[in-house]
């Protein structure tokens, strides 16, 4: 059951060529951002294109809550901001519904203002570990109060006199990353976070756009990123690019589904996002960039992918996770049209995402027909080939949109139909995702 009523189920049944364009939506990490740095700006910033999931409007609600205005007039959201270190002490739990992203870097945002606030979540939510990002801002001096094992709801007591950090992160989390960097915003003097391993640099780039005074080196102990506190924002405009997370839905399907040909405009090639893509082309996919450019600081280009019958199982390189870290539920199901292994070393992380993605769809992909291996950070799936997975399964999704969104794929290409057991948190993420490949040519149902 979703905290949002009833379950959805869905299947998804054996479908023709799908063709046409995919208008995705809006990248979820840069709306995220859009709002939270607009916030924080004296003025008025202006976003278009902005993902209107479900997520995201919960980051708008909470600025509000902090005291910034927001509202959308036509396709545009006005946000005025209220500055750094200007934010207001809610009246109310903050529900950051189910998204990890927008709560860990919320609580980054205030933990440095004499404030406090309470968050909240879905039951999903509520069940995600806070303390890889509590444990770096409490060396700012913020206070942090929550359930057994650094759980949601938890009351964030802001700093009073915050002191600036040099943080190295244990695990690969742009998130984490971000939390530290939108603290040291409102504490004095230089605020450093060290990654032995490189991650999604929106914040960083975003950062910058605003006025922020960051810089990045490469070191022998990883990407050190310093960052000025204290700045003055300046409002900007923003067009945020297409989300690669959701393009990877439409490009995987066209991919395994016989005669596709489809088109993704628009879509963010951040590097530190854009692995799925690379591996596709490795594995053997049909898939072009075309009419490469650069958009807000962000590299971006249309994708054409076609089926492509002769996918070949490979090793992923164990450094390509981060890019890549959401993208791998559906690589396994393109993995399982693939001729022989695709082992995939590297990927703990998603052991506590909004499900444990390795579980969720090992039990799905061995339901569909399949033989998967696992370990505690790897997972192998092995290939069947085009044309010889079974499918007709009803799958667990976890109240994971991602876990939906893959198993409906499967249907689409799979001998038999394929069901899951609740679609409906697909709308966090990827709201038209129905309407949008139904007008390429899926047969998805609501059952």
């Amino acid at each position: 059951m979703s905290a949002h009523g009833d379950p959805i189920p869905m299947t998804a049944h054996r479908s023709g060529p799908l063709t046409g364009e995919a208008h995705v939506p809006g990248d979820k990490s840069i709306s995220h951002r859009s709002l939270i740095l607009g916030a924080m700006t004296v003025g008025e910033t202006k976003v278009t294109g902005l993902l209107e999931g479900q997520d995201v409007l919960d980051t708008a609600k909470a600025m509000q809550a902090f005291g910034a205005q927001i509202e959308k007039r036509d396709d545009t959201w006005h946000v005025h901001g209220v500055g750094v270190g200007g934010f207001l002490e809610p009246e109310n739990v903050i529900d950051c519904g189910n998204s990890g992203t927008g709560v860990r870097l919320i609580m980054g945002a205030m933990a440095t203002s004499a404030i406090t606030a309470t968050f909240t979540g879905d039951a999903s939510l509520n069940k995600r570990p806070m303390a890889r990002v509590t444990d770096p801002l409490a060396l700012f001096g913020a206070k942090a109060y929550g359930r057994t094992g650094g759980r949601l709801p938890m009351t964030i007591v802001g700093a009073r006199d915050p002191m600036p950090v040099r943080y190295t992160t244990p695990v690969p989390s742009a998130q984490v990353k971000s939390a530290v960097l939108l603290a040291g915003l409102n504490a004095p003097g230089e605020t450093v976070v060290i990654e032995r391993e490189a991650t999604r640099d929106h914040s960083e780039r975003m950062l910058a756009g605003f006025g922020a005074n960051i810089r990045t080196e490469d070191s022998p102990e990883g990407r050190v990123i310093t960052l000025q506190g204290r700045p003055e924002f300046k409002p900007q405009t923003i067009v945020v690019p297409r989300d690669p997370s959701s393009a990877a839905f439409p490009v995987c399907a066209a991919l395994i589904t016989e005669g596709s040909d489809v088109l993704v405009p628009n879509i963010g090639l951040n590097p530190t996002r854009a692995g799925l893509f690379f591996t596709l082309q490795d594995m053997g996919a049909d898939l072009v960039f075309e009419n490469m450019r650069e958009e807000g600081g962000e590299p971006v280009a249309d994708l054409r992918a076609r089926f492509s019958p002769d996918l070949k199982g490979i090793e992923v390189p164990a450094e390509r996770a981060a890019s890549m870290i959401d993208e791998y539920p559906i690589l396994s199901v393109v993995a399982a049209f693939g001729e022989g292994k695709t082992h995939m070393p590297g990927v703990k992380e998603l052991r506590v995402k909004e499900s444990d993605r390795i579980d969720a769809m090992a039990r799905g992909l061995r339901g569909a027909g399949l033989l998967v291996d696992e370990g505690e950070d790897w997972w192998t799936v092995h290939g069947l080939g085009h044309g010889n997975v079974p499918g007709g399964f009803t799958a667990q999704t976890f109240l994971d949109h991602r876990i939906a969104m893959s198993f409906l794929i499967l249907g689409m290409a799979s001998t038999k139909p394929m069901s899951v057991d609740d679609g409906q948190p697909i709308a966090t993420s990827f709201p038209i995702f129905e309407s949008l490949m139904g007008a390429l040519g899926a047969r998805i149902e609501r059952t």
